[in-house]
């Protein structure tokens, strides 16, 4: 049997960043270093450079005038705006999707939604988050459109470390979750159903993040770089 390639090391670090972003280890307007990630990391400082260079170039992280790296603080119309575009690209995934789902990719669905379901009872927002970004990236990957989805991703990266802020203050109990009707439309074959799911699914998450309050914690500084 073929053994499988390893990772570079610098594809690996960039995975792991970009991973930690999307699921808000860093706080919005949070200092990076290269010295820090790369001892907390244990890795050398080189894939640390580039992993930062590229997720820099794709927005996910950006450069001050002092040459300092933090973590993106988004307005109220930069969320807008990647929602708008979440909302067209997400829901066409999903559309697809529903069109091309099998059985088993169903039951592995539903599966994962429970996981959902059980972290939301017992208020673990890590969990939550982690298994939420399962569950959506395992529909868009059944759609077979890997420019939509390698802009989804790109996309969740950018709203991932507010988000993780919202969840934070509110908890588990009000976050959005209409995958029930997801996996129906998705059963069901039903590709307009679907992304009308999915698009209701991201409304809920959007009218979350876009509160008064919400946006006051999400542009609190943090000083501490990691």
């Amino acid at each position: 049997m073929e053994k499988s390639a390893k990772i570079p090391e610098h594809q690996s670090v960039y995975e792991r960043l970009r991973d930690m972003i999307l699921l808000g280890k860093f706080a919005p307007g949070q200092p990076l270093t290269i010295m820090g990630l790369a001892e907390s990391l244990s890795v050398g400082m080189t894939p640390v450079r580039e992993a930062l260079r590229r997720l820099t170039a794709e927005n996910a992280l950006t450069t001050l005038g002092n040459r300092r790296i933090v973590v993106p603080q988004l307005s109220l119309k930069d969320i807008q705006d990647i929602y708008y575009l979440r909302f067209e690209i997400e829901s066409e995934l999903a559309g697809r999707a529903a069109g091309k789902i099998e059985k088993p990719q169903i039951a592995a669905l539903i599966e994962i939604d429970a996981a959902i379901d059980r972290a939301l009872d017992r208020g673990d927002i890590d969990a939550y988050l982690e298994y939420n970004n399962q569950f959506h990236f395992n529909i868009y990957a059944i759609a077979e459109a890997p420019v939509l989805l390698h802009a989804t991703r790109s996309l969740w990266v950018q709203a991932g470390p507010g988000l993780r802020v919202v969840c934070g203050r509110y908890g588990t109990a009000n976050l959005p979750d209409k995958h029930s009707e997801l996996l129906q439309a998705l059963s069901a074959a039903d590709c307009s159903g679907a992304a009308r799911a999915m698009r209701d699914d991201l409304q809920q998450s959007l009218t979350l993040i876009s509160t008064p309050a919400a946006q006051k914690n999400m542009i609190k500084s943090v000083e501490e770089p990691a």
